[in-house]
């Protein structure tokens, strides 16, 4: 099994996950400077916002980096040319199937890996020329699909020639030993990375991901087929007694609107959208990424060898 490190030019098999709002250029540089694959995040942001954050993160690091493309953005289209003008040399996506973009990137030398949650989606993007796949479990933080990490990734390993990226309930070197044994060629992490001293989110934010627990987060929006992990706060608790309720799509996007601002600018733990995997429970202290990273490929080396000795 080659990992995804030696093929993008990384240190580690690990990419930084693309989180909305968050990953900007500064942060991703930081991310690839400290020997992973730093992705910058589309999420709602122009095209012409997306290429000074490219700009930002060329003059901060001379390391591989990437751009995580969500194709519901509105001004995808745009995004998708940038990405070819600034020559990133990496392109996740997520939300959608980035095959209309598929060709021109490819002709422009972008790896292109998108970012799946079914196996059928794995199968029809490999097939359409993805260089890899990221597969996210439901474990995730913010947007995620309905099938866990542990049970997916060994399935899109079986289903497709290319790598695939693990994603979901990893933040540690038992995690990344995990999905290596479930067939994965590297990780993509993200909750642990929000505990980071170079994320530039509010030290609430941090501190309530340091402080959660193994049932602290809660799905919002599974009625309106818009499912999104979060931890447990006012603003849930008040959306999930209305959808229990029946709200609408419009009723619920009261509580939603301008919430990740809230919670990554303002700090504003009670009413913000605090995007967060399940394995906050596993994130106890905020550390440089550097860290993070070098302890996420000591500690999957610590468990391979582990395991090596047990079978003798």
């Amino acid at each position: 099994m080659k990992l995804i490190n030696e093929r993008l030019h990384i240190q580690y098999p690990f990419f930084q996950g693309g989180m909305a709002n968050i990953a900007t250029g500064a942060f991703a540089a930081a991310c690839s400077n400290a020997g992973a694959l730093g992705l910058i995040a589309s999420g709602g942001w122009d095209a012409e916002k997306l290429r000074a954050e490219v700009r930002t993160c060329k003059s901060l690091t001379d390391k591989p980096f990437g751009l995580n493309l969500m194709l519901m953005n509105p001004d995808a289209d745009n995004i998708a040319k940038m990405a070819i003008e600034e020559k990133v040399p990496v392109i996740t996506t997520g939300a959608g199937n980035p095959g209309k973009y598929m060709d021109d990137w490819k002709a422009a030398g972008i790896t292109v890996i998108p970012v799946i949650a079914s196996v059928a989606l794995a199968r029809r993007l490999s097939g359409e020329g993805a260089d890899a796949v990221v597969a996210e479990g439901c474990e995730s933080g913010g947007h995620i699909g309905e099938i866990t990490t542990m049970a997916l990734v060994p399935q899109v390993v079986d289903a497709v020639d290319v790598p695939v990226i693990a994603a979901g309930g990893i933040a540690d070197g038992r995690g990344v030993a995990a999905a290596l044994a479930l067939g994965a060629s590297g990780c993509q992490v993200g909750t642990v990375l929000l505990a980071s001293e170079e994320c530039p989110i509010h030290e609430n934010y941090k501190k309530a991901v340091v402080k959660a627990k193994d049932r602290s987060t809660a799905i919002t929006g599974r009625s309106v087929n818009a499912p999104v992990r979060v931890l447990r706060n006012q603003m849930t608790k008040a959306y999930l007694k209305a959808e229990q309720e029946g709200a609408d799509l419009m009723t619920l996007e009261k509580f939603t609107l301008g919430s990740l601002r809230k919670a990554v600018i303002d700090g504003d733990t009670k009413n913000g959208s605090l995007m967060a995997g399940e394995i906050s429970g596993l994130v106890h202290e905020i550390r440089p990424v550097a860290e993070i990273f070098a302890d996420l490929y000591s500690g999957a080396q610590s468990v391979i060898a582990d395991l090596q000795s047990f079978s003798k």
